[in-house]
């Protein structure tokens, strides 16, 4: 009985420690999959949409403006 109490708190203290890096590990891996969807959504709505030449010309316009404001 006596080794149980003394190797007991080691093992509470070492499964605390395994479960918060398990734990961060997986909200880590989460993460970037959700980033890697974000990207990947990101690149194939930019290859897919190419801006018509009213619109490039609305946003030189708009960044024409946002300069003379100081914005």
């Amino acid at each position: 009985m006596e080794y149980v109490a003394v190797i007991l708190p080691s093992l509470v203290v070492g499964l605390i420690f395994w479960f918060a890096m398990r734990a961060l590990f997986n909200v880590d891996r989460a993460e970037r999959q959700a980033l890697a969807a974000a990207e990947q959504e990101a690149d194939s709505m930019a290859s897919n949409s190419t801006p018509s030449s009213s619109e490039s010309v609305r946003s030189e316009d708009l960044s024409a403006e946002a300069k003379k404001t100081g914005n």
